[in-house]
């Protein structure tokens, strides 16, 4: 049986946000991206503490496209070096998971 996973990704603002999130929906790499906005991130970055707005995005996808998805994320993002982590999901309700199968069919 398939499984599901979550990616998630921090993006600089709503709207890349919204353009990322619609690109993996449009490719079928996704069926369905939270965007989660006003995250405030402090962290190093070339020797230096940053302190920037941030939103999450959750990438629900199926755990077999994972690595495209990570992939294209890293392609089509906006940072040098973006996060991009898989969040295991150990169940998922059956009905909720053939939906994300469906969704991110593409044939």
């Amino acid at each position: 049986m398939e499984k599901g996973v979550f990616i998630i990704t921090t993006c600089p603002s709503e709207e890349a946000g919204e353009v990322l999130a619609r690109k993996l929906l449009e490719k079928r790499l996704a069926a369905c991206v939270n965007i989660i906005p006003r995250v405030r991130s402090l962290y190093w970055w070339k020797g230096e503490i940053q302190d920037d707005g941030e939103v999450y995005l959750f990438v629900k996808t199926r755990e077999n496209l994972k690595r495209e998805v990570m992939s294209f994320i890293a392609r089509e993002h906006s940072y040098e070096v973006p996060e991009i982590i898989e969040l295991v999901v150990g169940d998922m309700h059956p009905p909720y998971l053939q939906w994300i199968v469906q969704e991110t069919s593409r044939e």
